[in-house]
């Protein structure tokens, strides 16, 4: 039983290595919110196999909840998309 819950905690941890690397390379910014409140949800999953079910809420709430929120707001008062040729 140990190994099939050291299993699953090895596959969510590199779902969110792999959700959050992602994230930093997509110029796409809406995609990026997305990817790292799948990466928040991944993280909160850890948290209730880790039995912190408190922290596992706050994450889901906070991190995938309010914070992606706030960023496609912001997303779509700017620009969707990161364009590098607009540095001066």
């Amino acid at each position: 039983m140990k190994m099939v819950v050291f299993l699953v905690q090895i596959v969510v941890l590199a779902g969110a290595i792999v959700a959050a690397s992602v994230a930093l390379l997509w110029k796409d910014l809406l995609a990026s919110v997305i990817l790292l409140a799948i990466m928040s949800l991944l993280l909160s999953a850890e948290f209730y196999i880790l039995q912190a079910p408190d922290v596992a809420i706050a994450e889901a709430a906070i991190g995938a909840g309010l914070t992606t929120a706030i960023y496609v707001m912001t997303i779509n008062k700017t620009s969707r998309w990161d364009d590098e040729r607009k540095k001066h």
